[in-house]
């Protein structure tokens, strides 16, 4: 048998390959542990301790003093305060518009669009994969200079997986998720405000028709008026008992009364063509049958205390979430000064024809990056200064917004208190005035008394009777105003949370063309069933319907 002999190259390459390898592994795997390290301290949150302002507030209302709004048992506002008014057709449009307003609709999927924003913040906490398939085939020329006998044809197929994933050691990208979650509930206040302006206009135009409607009963009652007392000047004037320019003063008195009637009508047709758009119907085909009294239920409205109102504004929690954001964003900013690590990993096949199975042609590469700031002429300093300063604006807006809403309420109280009072004045002066018509109107009949008298008080009854439901159209108004700067019964709690916000998970292929609604943003999944705008007005009766004006005294009128 031949002798074997070996010599310490033959045995040192084995050897220094294993240990090769070993050394590699062990490098990957401290880096490896280093990262993991790391990322177990991704609570490392670099944005401030965030707590929003806490304001010194009054105890109590001034606007209340000395005539305060009466109190009921209840001290909230009901969500749909509206029907404090007792009014069915208004309760009514209400419900339809809420339901299919388009305006309203907008702002719920730009909430819904809000959380989607989530979701695509939240996937950069998560590895990325990917699979990557590709070939080509490629024929060379035949005369290429310097071919050097390369086949004119090469085929090449490919395959490999990708996978990239970076740490969140910083927070950085926690915080972004936060601030979506924080715009989101931003935006599910401003759907909260935008449904109560929505109601809050909606209800005001209606008490504005309806004002407009009492004004249209009176103007026509005092034009029947008027034409009966031009009869009577006609016969007084037949008989000799009255001069030429009394009926003069009568027929001018008539026709401009009549004039004043026009106007007031083509007011009222432009409310209803807004009450139309509001409640999303076409104005040529919508129509509120009119009433000849203004006859609302005087609401009684809680006003809680002034410290409550900061739960109850949905603007106030808009821009409470706005600060919030921008506390983030400095965390954000400050995580720009520090390491950034990545991880990424690519495996394969790749050949030159069908033969993909060999393990011969795999290929793989896998590593980490971390990328050190050292010097960027000022770039991240500057970001963090800015952030620090628009965190301060957003806290001066913050508290901007609360003294306007104070001021809101401030102006509600004082403007229903002063009203009530003027609308009671007002009643006494019609009544005074009404009797001072039929009076004056007795007396010129009698020929006592001069027309001009007459017309005189006439014209008084009218103005005070236009005015006083001026005042009270105004007095309703003023409290749909108090009820809106109150809150309409919104609470901050009918926010969603910060973990409702996320629309979609990472593994969820379905439910994606509308997600499971949370929160009091109620988007309709099926906007083309509001597509069809003819439909009328609500079938219900509004209030006033079945009411009458008070007759006038006409004396011994015919």
């Amino acid at each position: 048998m031949p002798s074997m002999t070996t010599t310490p190259s033959t045995l040192a390459s084995p050897v220094q390959k294993t240990r090769h390898w070993l050394g590699r592994l062990a490098r990957h795997t401290a880096l490896g542990s280093g990262l993991l390290a790391l990322t177990a301290l991704g609570a490392c949150d670099l944005a401030p301790r965030y707590e929003p302002p806490h304001f010194v507030v009054p105890d109590s209302w001034q606007g209340q003093a000395p005539f305060a709004v009466a109190q009921p048992a209840d001290a909230t506002l009901p969500t749909n305060w509206w029907t404090l008014l007792h009014d069915p057709l208004l309760d009514k449009l209400e419900d339809r518009a809420i339901a299919e307003n388009g305006d309203l609709q907008a702002a719920a999927e730009r909430f819904l669009q809000a959380r989607s924003l989530v979701a695509k913040a939240r996937a950069g906490l998560l590895p990325h994969l990917s699979l990557d398939v590709g070939g080509s085939d490629n024929k060379q020329s035949a005369d290429r200079l310097f071919r050097n006998g390369a086949t004119l044809t090469q085929t090449q197929e490919e395959y490999a997986g990708l996978a990239s994933w970076e740490p969140d050691i910083w927070s950085s990208i926690r915080n972004r998720v936060r601030i979506n979650r924080q715009a989101a509930q931003q935006s599910a206040a401003q759907f909260a405000m935008a449904r109560l302006s929505l109601e809050a206009e909606l209800a005001s135009d209606y008490i504005q028709l309806r004002g407009y409607d009492a004004q249209i009963a009176i103007y026509q009652q005092s034009i029947a008026y008027y034409q009966r007392a031009l009869n009577v000047t006609r016969t007084q004037l037949k008989y000799k008992a009255a001069p030429r320019l009394d009926l003069a003063r009568a027929e001018a008195q008539l026709y401009t009364t009549q004039a004043a009637l026009y106007d007031i009508q083509a007011a009222r047709e432009v409310t209803e063509h807004a009450i139309a758009v509001l409640t999303n119907s076409a104005p040529s085909s919508f129509h509120i049958d009119p009433v000849t009294a203004l006859d609302f239920h005087q609401p009684s409205i809680p006003t809680g205390v002034p410290s409550a109102l900061l739960q109850r504004r949905p603007d106030i929690a808009s821009a409470e979430r706005e600060m919030a954001q921008a506390n983030r964003a400095i965390g954000i900013a400050r995580a720009a000064f520090y390491p950034h690590f990545s991880l990424n990993a690519d495996a394969g096949f790749e050949a030159n024809g069908f033969k993909l199975a060999n393990l011969a042609n795999s290929l793989w590469t896998y590593g980490a990056r971390m990328n050190i700031p050292l010097f960027d002429g000022g770039i991240h300093r500057a970001e963090l200064q800015r952030s620090w300063s628009a965190y301060r604006e957003t806290r001066d807006q913050y508290r901007t917004t609360v003294l306007s809403a104070f001021r809101e309420v401030e102006d509600g109280l004082s403007r229903t208190n002063r009203l009530a009072l003027e609308n009671q004045a007002l009643q006494k002066a019609v009544n005074a005035n009404m009797e001072t018509q039929n009076m004056t109107m007795t007396l010129y009949q009698g020929g006592v008394g001069t027309y001009l008298d007459a017309i005189f008080s006439q014209e008084n009854t009218l103005r005070s009777r236009i005015a006083q439901v001026e005042v009270a159209t105004r007095l309703y108004q003023a409290d749909v105003a108090l009820i809106r700067s109150l809150g309409g019964g919104w609470d901050v709690k009918d926010l969603p949370n910060m973990g409702e916000t996320l629309s979609v998970g990472a593994f969820q292929y379905e439910g994606l063309h509308h997600p499971k609604q949370v929160g009091d943003v109620h988007a309709s999944e099926h906007p083309e069933a509001h597509e069809d705008l003819t439909h009328d007005a609500p079938d219900a009766v509004g209030r006033g319907t079945n009411a009458h004006l008070k007759p006038l005294p006409i004396g011994a009128m015919p």
